[in-house]
């Protein structure tokens, strides 16, 4: 069967539009000894090593809040121009974990937070931003930034254009808030260093996800499909970190996409992994994130998640129940339960810590036949985004109506008008998939997707990290799990793919899975031989590794700051409803509540892009304790929620509507709701204000 032959554009620009469907459904020497960093690194350092005790390392850890824009701004995931951010249900935190060998003096800096993707536009801004502080401490090399991969947060952070299309470009405070955060989780974890230990577990969960792709999967050998029988990945790896003789935190990898919440939402959430963090954090170990006080720091990690859904019965928003948010918490405490029966049996590890890291060009991977099915030699291509791309991924958010996963020869009624001049020899390169937008190519005028990546591993005690720039499914994750154990001479079960780190790039299929053209190899950009490419380069960081050896790096991509886009409109200006004053109550509580009903309450309020309130709280519930007001909850927990609504776009009116759905354990008394926010004038003063609601009592 020959390749097709390319169709001709009508439009250039009518693709632009669509490439906003393209989001996933959307060393050198070694790091300095730990006295080396400046004088915030040698305070740090000085005090943990005069701790008395006998452990191998030193461990810190640190959470910070990276929400951004809570309203009126496109949602990065699902890449739907109507989903646009209405609130909090939740808000986006970064843990991080610093660990530091003592006897060596090396150390990494591991990072999971609430995002949908770590951006190459986020890893350059927070490495920026530690060097400032740190000097030559933590680089590139040894700081791995990794996303939980929930589609409820506010987008538009990215420096490729496909990837902030939906949310009208490059939204700058949503970005700031995202590299101060996880830049201050890692600064709190750098200060918290404290001589420790390591444990390791591992386990099977075999009830929180579903093989959304098996179509694909199907083509994969006998040898591969072995390795997953129903088809999914259930390994779950845990490591538990101590200080002293106190746990510190732990990370709990699993592989699962984290949208049990979908694309009807419009809060701020970060969804089933960010419910076992903080129902780990919060409720088991009492951690209250706005006291800002060093506490037990639980992340929840994806690995090989690209064909791993949480949707177990095979439709968005569906299974175990028809409630996206009830969802979101029972596949977050399966995850959780699981994540602590390992953790209470992890086995203490040696070993030290260490970490390489190399720049490639995807586009231009000569591939030996090692690693290719076929034992012949092939190239990777320049980035093509697929027809069956823009059917999204339908287990989890469709997109595009007209689009249908495992296209592989274009729609002329469809494609004809959409598609941009793909050439012959790209379009052979990628075959068998129906080429429909060559973002290599637009790349060369103007960053659209990501060309050179960072491939990076890391070593911690025992376990090894594989950081993937992008969604691999679970058998592409398993043979690039297979090339490096067998690189590093290490159990395989020692070997992790850590997906969504350091920069983004879609999807890694199988070569077998891209033949099929479902939506992850529609999806799959570099073409059929992309995961064999990364198989080989994979092996060269590893080997380095290995043996102790400084590896080619490679050249680093371009910062591309300076070319971002915006066509949101900015906050113009706020009013009250007539009448009333900012932080007025339109609509009070009820006078009382039983456990189990849901509180109201609805205020005038201004814009939340006046002040995206990081590491604060646009809400408070408060009780009474003897003659005091002490707030109980605010934003970032998982039983209230902050809706923001404009009423008039004329006259720059809103309102803000707080509910509380009060728990069966809730503590009888008297309560109130205060709601902070921020007014802007029309000269451009920002004002806070606060208001706060009658009381009412809950019985």
């Amino acid at each position: 069967m020959s390749p097709p032959t390319p169709r001709r554009s009508r439009s250039r620009l009518a693709i632009l539009a669509i490439v906003a469907a393209l989001g996933a459904a959307s060393f050198t020497a070694p790091p300095p000894a730990l006295a080396s960093g400046g004088t915030a690194g040698r305070t740090a350092d000085s005090a943990a090593s005069s701790a008395a005790g006998d452990a191998d390392y030193l461990v810190g850890r640190g959470i910070a809040d990276v929400t951004g824009e809570a309203a009126e701004t496109g949602m990065m995931g699902y890449s739907s121009f109507d989903q646009k951010t209405s609130g909090i249900h939740q808000r986006q935190r970064s843990r991080a974990f610093v660990v530091a060998d003592r006897s060596s003096g090396k150390r990494v800096v591991y990072v999971n937070a609430d995002l949908a993707m770590v951006f190459q536009s986020v890893q350059q801004g927070v490495i920026s931003r530690l060097k400032e502080r740190y000097g030559s401490l933590y680089g590139d090399e040894n700081v791995l930034l990794s996303a939980t991969h929930t589609h409820s947060g506010p987008g538009g952070y990215s420096h490729d254009v496909a990837y902030n299309l939906s949310v009208l470009g490059f939204q700058s405070a949503t970005y700031k808030a995202i590299v101060d955060g996880i830049v201050e989780s890692v600064v709190k974890a750098h200060e918290d260093l404290k001589p420790g230990g390591i444990s390791l577990g591992t386990g099977t969960l075999t009830n929180a996800s579903v093989n959304r792709s098996r179509t694909a999967f199907d083509r994969n050998p006998a040898a591969d499909r072995a390795a997953f029988p129903g088809g999914i990945d259930p390994a779950m790896t845990v490591l538990r970190f101590r200080q002293g003789d106190k746990d510190a935190g732990a990370i709990s990898w699993f592989a699962t996409h984290n949208t049990s919440i979908t694309n009807k939402n419009t809060l701020i959430s970060p969804d089933n992994k960010g419910y076992a963090s903080y129902a780990w954090e919060h409720d088991l170990e009492g951690v209250r994130y706005l006291d800002n006080t060093p506490g037990f720091v639980a992340a929840f990690p994806n690995t090989n998640a690209g064909d791993m859904s949480p949707n177990l019965n095979l439709r968005p928003g569906s299974g175990p129940t028809e409630d996206e948010f009830e969802n979101a918490r029972i596949l977050g405490e399966r995850q959780l339960e699981k994540a602590r029966e390992i953790y209470r049996n992890a086995k203490p590890v040696t070993g030290g810590v260490d970490s390489r890291l190399a720049y490639v060009d995807m586009e231009n991977v000569t591939v030996d036949g090692a690693y290719t099915p076929d034992g012949q030699e092939h190239r990777t291509c320049p980035a093509v985004v697929g027809a069956s791309t823009l059917a999204g991924s339908v287990e989890d958010g469709p997109a595009l109506p007209g689009f249908e996963e495992g296209m592989r020869t274009p729609v002329a009624s469809i494609i004809e008008a959409l598609q941009i001049d793909t050439p012959a020899w790209l379009a052979t390169c990628q075959y068998p998939k129906a080429s429909l937008v060559p973002t290599g190519l637009l790349s060369n005028v103007h960053p659209v997707t990501p060309k050179i990546l960072p491939l990076q591993i890391m070593k911690i005690g025992e376990l090894h990290l594989v950081a993937g720039p992008g969604e691999f499914t679970i058998t592409s994750g398993l043979r690039v799990r297979r090339t490096v154990a067998e690189q590093l001479g290490v159990p395989l079960d020692r070997v992790l793919l850590q997906g969504y780190a350091n920069s983004y790039s879609q999807y890694v299929t199988t070569p077998e899975e891209y033949d099929s053209q479902q939506y992850e190899g529609g999806s799959t950009l570099y073409g059929r031989y992309t995961l064999p490419a990364y198989q080989q380069e994979y092996a060269r960081v590893a080997a380095s590794l290995r043996d102790g050896t400084t590896i080619e790096r490679g050249t680093a991509p371009p910062d591309e700051s300076g070319r971002q886009f915006n066509f949101q409109t900015g906050v113009v200006y706020d009013n009250p409803p007539p009448g009333s004053s900012f932080g007025a109550v339109l609509t009070p509580p009820d006078p009382s509540y039983g456990r189990g009903s849901t509180a109201t309450v609805e205020f005038a309020t201004g814009h939340p892009k006046n002040n995206l309130r990081r590491g604060g709280t646009f809400l408070e519930v408060q009780r009474l304790v003897d003659g005091k007001w002490v707030r109980v909850l605010d934003d970032g927990d998982w039983r209230t929620k902050y809706r923001w609504t404009r009423t008039n776009g004329l006259t720059g009116t809103s309102k803000a509507t707080i509910t509380w759905d009060i728990g069966a354990d809730t503590v009888p008394g008297t309560y109130r709701v205060v709601h902070h926010g921020d007014s802007k004038n029309l000269l451009g003063k920002i004002t806070p204000f606060t208001g706060t609601s009658p009381t009412f009592t809950v019985n």
